[in-house]
């Protein structure tokens, strides 16, 4: 009998799951010379792509072109796509071992990182991805509605996928409607009251997550300034330190980007603020009489280095509120688990 893996007893490989990691998975696969593979993804939707598809901001086409990577792929006669499938209902981890060689399981993290604080949940109290799903149209999350009839909104984190949430908040009707967005996404954001978002960092400004293209974008709405406190931008003596001793040529930018944001004036003419904050974090929601968000309390956070060498934020005695009525939480995923998976994360 042939070898596994030649031409007359081809590899086959099932990947679960056809976001980015399954079909880069699938370009490895094909780009080795040693083995002669053929591959079958299974997916739960109907259409592939996963996270390019679902939670890439709807005004970001370029970074949606690396689908032309993945189509080049799936037109291979090595390739299969099956949509409508879902791993646990229609076929089983048994069922799949019978008919390959080798599975690949590449089906994301679908929940998210709570806070852990009192409060969090108050209705009000929201999923940034679960947003961000809904606005680009994933069938699973096309039912939600989000009360954007409240004019104050804090968005906790940072990272690309914070800045994201922020920037299609405060873009005008005549800005999303040149994107893909989907349109009953459109129109709720089109006649949305939002007219302060608060984007909120619990460390300082040069452990910011997000890039500086993200960043410099939010300078360039239409219809929204940028304001960031003078003393949130300037860097604490241990990230001066850090960046003096290891420079960074992406920190350093995007440090010049918000010091930009700092030396800017108001110019009263915009309807929509967005106030990027830095080293502080909720420590409690509050409720108004209907038991919705009426207000977040903050406290404010110093870095301290680790015995590993990192800065790492702690809390102070020093507090604040501000008078938000929804909570976007974008602080991280976590994995959910599978049927008959092998794990050893425990589903994060």
């Amino acid at each position: 009998m042939a070898s596994i893996g030649t031409a007359e007893r081809p590899l086959r490989v099932a990947v679960i799951g056809s976001g980015p990691a399954g079909f880069y998975t699938v370009e490895h696969l094909f780009r080795q010379n040693t083995y002669t593979v053929l591959v079958d993804m299974f997916e739960r939707l109907p259409t592939p792509f996963g996270l390019v598809r679902y939670g890439v901001a709807p005004d970001h086409q370029k970074i949606k072109n690396v689908t032309r990577v993945y189509e080049k792929l799936a037109r291979r006669p090595e390739f299969r796509f099956f949509g409508n499938v879902e791993y646990g209902q229609h076929v089983t981890l048994d069922d799949l071992k019978h008919h390959y060689h080798q599975i690949v399981f590449a089906t994301g993290t679908q929940g998210d990182r709570k806070l852990g604080i009192p409060g969090e949940e108050l209705q009000g109290f929201l999923s940034a991805r679960e947003f961000v799903a809904w606005y680009n149209g994933h069938p699973d999350y096309a039912h939600l509605t989000f009360d954007l009839s409240k004019e104050r909104v804090a968005v906790v984190g940072v990272g690309n996928v914070a800045v994201d949430v922020c920037r299609i908040l405060l873009k005008t009707r005549e800005e999303l409607a040149q994107t893909d967005i989907a349109d009953y996404a459109l129109e709720a954001l089109a006649n949305s009251n939002v007219r302060e978002v608060y984007m909120l960092g619990r460390r300082g400004p040069a452990q910011a997550a997000f890039t500086p293209p993200e960043i410099k974008e939010l300078g360039e709405l239409a219809d929204a300034e940028v304001i960031v406190l003078p003393e949130e931008a300037e860097l604490d003596e241990l990230s001066r330190r850090a960046l003096d001793e290891h420079p960074d040529k992406e920190t350093l930018r995007k440090l010049d980007i918000l010091r930009g944001y700092v030396r800017a004036r108001p110019s009263g003419s915009k309807r929509r603020t967005l106030y990027l904050r830095f080293l502080v974090s909720p420590v409690e929601a509050y409720a108004n009489e209907a038991g919705e968000v009426d207000g977040l309390k903050l406290v404010k956070n110093e870095l301290y280095m680790t015995e590993a060498g990192t800065l790492r934020p702690r809390a102070t005695e020093q507090f604040e509120e501000i008078p938000v009525q929804l909570v976007f939480r974008s602080i991280g995923y976590r994995g959910a688990p599978c049927p008959n998976c092998p794990s050893t994360s425990g589903g994060e």
